[in-house]
């Protein structure tokens, strides 16, 4: 039953405060960092664009050239196939971990083991000199003469080089992110999927996978960004990327900071548009999982 009336309260009498709309007073210490930050910002801004050593019209003249656009084109493809090609071979692997097939979860441990635990650049030179190893490749069956073969530098171009050391190093950590977020699923809701009669096959991807891709989504955004940067790697692999493009521009014109700052500048887009759409995606498998505060009644609602 509330207390408060209509008539204004009396000399003493007692009023209910909001607590939650109570603020802390601003520290002299968080007011001096923030001063401390300001000049900071203020002090990158004056040497961004008084240096004359950053060559803003040169940046200015590369920033949409052709070769740069092809070569930025190439690194969202490797990207996106990339990742794609790790998501796959990831759920799979952590599928195999998580089974009670022993064959399976030895080879899985195997992949992760070897694909985790060499160098990504490393990775691209061996697919890259693949030939050495292995000169042609061919179809058939074991022990008898192959069916078809190919000389293998005519089959393992710089592009499936690229993809190849990205896309099996990107599913060894997809394959831990997949596997902690099926882990992560209440193990209730397995027998609550048998005792609707479903398959193993249709509970997991009509149950299991969707409540996982809320755990499973912000640390994989977290890769697409790492994947996105990981592609300047190739250019040692004479893969035209954006880097490998502005290499070949500033070794023939030795304007070295400007075409970096080309770089720079579209790698800091494509990583900005990323964090957006990871952003959309963590709100979409978050629905029914965050807080509003907005709207928790106020204790003095509820009496």
């Amino acid at each position: 039953m509330s207390s408060s009336t209509d008539a204004s309260p009396g000399i003493g009498a007692f009023v209910p405060v909001d607590v939650s709309a109570a603020r802390h007073r601003t520290s002299p210490l968080r007011w001096g960092l923030t001063l401390l930050l300001t000049v900071a910002a203020l002090q990158i801004v004056y040497f961004l664009f008084t240096n004359p050593r950053f060559e803003w019209n040169v940046v200015g003249k590369y920033l949409f050239s052709a070769n740069i656009l092809t070569g930025l084109g190439v690194t969202l493809m490797l990207t996106v196939v990339a990742m794609v090609i790790g998501i796959v071979i990831g759920t799979i692997v952590a599928v195999a971990l998580l089974s009670d097939f022993g064959p399976g979860r030895w080879a899985a441990q195997t992949y992760l083991w070897a694909f985790r635990g060499t160098p990504l650049l490393i990775q691209l030179i061996f697919w890259y000199n693949l030939a050495y190893l292995i000169p042609d490749i061919s179809v058939g069956l074991p022990f008898l003469p192959p069916l078809a073969q190919w000389p293998t530098n005519a089959v393992i171009t710089p592009f499936l080089a690229a993809l190849l050391g990205l896309g099996l190093a990107e599913g060894a950590y997809m394959t831990e992110i997949v596997r902690a977020g099926l882990t992560s699923v209440d193990p209730r809701q397995h027998d609550a999927a048998k005792a609707l009669g479903m398959t193993p096959t249709k509970a997991f991807f009509r149950i299991i996978f969707p409540q996982a891709m809320r755990f499973i989504i912000p640390p994989t955004g977290n890769q697409v960004i790492g994947m996105a940067k990981a592609t300047a790697l190739v250019s040692v692999i004479a893969m035209n990327d954006l880097l490998h493009s502005v290499q070949i521009i500033y070794n023939r014109t030795y304007e070295i900071v400007p075409l970096l700052m080309v770089a720079v500048f579209w790698y800091l887009v494509v990583i900005t548009l990323m964090y957006g759409c990871q952003s959309r995606l963590e709100r979409y498998y978050s629905r029914g999982h965050r807080r509003d505060a907005t709207q928790v009644p106020l204790a003095s609602e509820q009496v």
